[in-house]
Parts: C-alpha cells; sequence; structure tokens
C-alpha cells in the first residue's frame, strides 16, 4: 500500500491546482462557482459514486471518489477566500470529531453503541435531551430519512413491529388503501411497514430501486419495439 507521504504529496498539489482554477488566470468557469452554484454538483457526484460502488469497476471506484473529494476542495477554497475557514479547518474538525465520537476506541471507555453515539451528537450542540435513534434531517430525501430512523431504532433494539406480521400488515394496509385510496394516514402506515421490511430483513433498498428503474426502462423498450413492428 502507498504511504502517507505519498498521498500528501498528492493533496497537496490537488490544492495547488484548486487555487490555480480559481485564480485570475484559471478557468472562467471555476472561477464563477460559488457554494450555492456547486450544490447540484455534490449530489450528483454522491449519487454516481453510489453507481460506481454497485459497478464493483476499481477504476470507476476511484475516479468517483476523486471527484466528491473534489466538492471538498472546491467549497473549502472559495471558503477560503472569502475569510471563512479553509480545508485545514475541515481536516481538523473531521479528525477532532472522529477521536471524540470514538470513545471506545481512543479513551478505552467500553463498547460502542448507537445510543452513545446520538448522546456525544447531542452534547456537541448543546442538547440536554436526545433521541436514542437521532432526528429527522431535512436536507435528506424523505425515503432516506424514515429507512435511517428504522435502522437505528433496530440498533437500540426497539423494534415496533417485532410481535407483528409484517406480511400481514402490508396486506391490512393494501386493503385500507383499496377501500380508502386518499387517506393519508394509510399511505403512511404501508410505507412505514414497507420500509421496516427491507430495513429488518438486511435489503439494499437503492439498490433494489436502481435495478428496478433499468428494468421498467428495459420493459418499455421491449414493448416499443414491438409496438413498431405492428
Amino acid at each position: 500500500m502507498k504511504d502517507n507521504k505519498l498521498a500528501k504529496d498528492y493533496f497537496e498539489k490537488l490544492l495547488e491546482i484548486m487555487e490555480t482554477l480559481r485564480s485570475e488566470d484559471g478557468c472562467p468557469w471555476d472561477r464563477k462557482q460559488t457554494h450555492e452554484s456547486l450544490k447540484p454538483y455534490v449530489i450528483e457526484e454522491a449519487y454516481e459514486l453510489i453507481h460506481a460502488i454497485d459497478s464493483n469497476d476499481k477504476k470507476h471506484f476511484v475516479e468517483e471518489l476523486g471527484d466528491v473529494l473534489l466538492q471538498v476542495v472546491f467549497h473549502s477554497q472559495i471558503a477560503k477566500e472569502n475569510g471563512n475557514f479553509d480545508i485545514s479547518d475541515v481536516l481538523n474538525n473531521l479528525n477532532e470529531k472522529l477521536v471524540r465520537r470514538h470513545p471506545h476506541v481512543f479513551e478505552n471507555t467500553g463498547e460502542y453503541s448507537y445510543e452513545q453515539w446520538e448522546k456525544l451528537k447531542a452534547k456537541e450542540k448543546g442538547k440536554k435531551n436526545f433521541s436514542k435513534i437521532g432526528e429527522y434531517n431535512p436536507g435528506m430525501p424523505p425515503l432516506m430519512n424514515l429507512r435511517r430512523l428504522i435502522e437505528n431504532s433496530l440498533a437500540v433494539y426497539f423494534d415496533p413491529f417485532e410481535k407483528q406480521d409484517i406480511f400481514k400488515l402490508i396486506k391490512e394496509d393494501l386493503n385500507n388503501l383499496e377501500n380508502e385510496i386518499s387517506n393519508e394516514k394509510y399511505h403512511i402506515q404501508f410505507l412505514t411497514h414497507l420500509i421496516y421490511f427491507y430495513v429488518k430483513n438486511n435489503l439494499n433498498i437503492n439498490s433494489l430501486l436502481f435495478m428496478a428503474s433499468k428494468e421498467f426502462i428495459q420493459n418499455y423498450k421491449n414493448k416499443g419495439n414491438r409496438e413498431e413492428k405492428k
């Protein structure tokens, strides 16, 4: 494995390149970017990284990790120019947070627990009370929010449907929706039970949705081809 010295050299070179791209003699496109204008690219690169992971292509994986890293460096350079912070602040904050939130590793205080993780987060933010399963994150897609909350609840041994047949619950939800399709409460119950089923059985929802999308497109193309031949 390549040593840290080489990684340090490459990282410093990346910072120099980014600074040059943002300079008066740099790239017009890079120079005009702001934190606001770059927001879509952060999301786009994150999804492309997920696709690279699913593709199991090492070269593609390395490339997309680099693109995500570029977003961090890009925002840090803009912040530096604005006199707010720079990449060293980002790295120092991350290092301190990782050590602070892993006392079971760096202070030998026992074993890891998700409850402890949330308690430490709450303490950092000055909250007297904390939720063992975290809070709703308004910056996260709703599906991801629900999945994460269910995952966290199971991690702290709170299983809301442990003594119930989840298949039976889902069937009941569908029957209720068939009778009252506009009833929001039934939709909420159905979605909660459905996502719980996937999380409880350790099924990757994102990968399944990705494959479902590909299959849907292929079915459409196949149907379209048949229609053209008629």
